[in-house]
C-alpha cells in the first residue's frame, strides 16, 4: 500500500519480470505510463497495469492524500529505476 502526500512521487521505474497492478484506493494524481510520454490522471477507484518492463510512476500533484494498492506478480518481479 503506497500513501503519498501531496507532493510525493512514485519515481519511474520497471518490474522487468513481472507486472504490477495498481488501484487507487483515495486521491488522484498523475500517473507516467512510459518513459518520455505525456502523464494520465488517475484518481479513486481506478485500476492501472504495467506490464513486465513497462515504466510506470505517479505525482501527487493534489492537496489530498492519494493511497494506492500495489500488487507485483510474480513476488521476485526485479525493482529497477527508469
Amino acid at each position: 500500500m503506497w500513501h503519498l502526500l501531496p507532493g510525493q512521487r512514485i519515481r519511474p521505474h520497471i518490474h522487468p519480470n513481472g507486472q504490477d497492478t495498481w488501484i487507487v484506493m483515495s486521491g488522484s494524481g498523475d500517473y507516467s505510463p512510459c518513459a518520455g510520454e505525456m502523464t494520465t490522471p488517475i484518481s479513486c477507484g481506478q485500476v492501472v497495469v504495467a506490464h513486465a518492463g513497462q515504466v510506470h510512476g505517479v505525482l501527487n500533484n493534489t492537496s489530498e492524500a492519494l493511497q494506492i494498492l500495489s500488487v507485483v506478480s510474480p513476488a521476485n518481479a526485479g525493482y529497477f529505476l527508469a
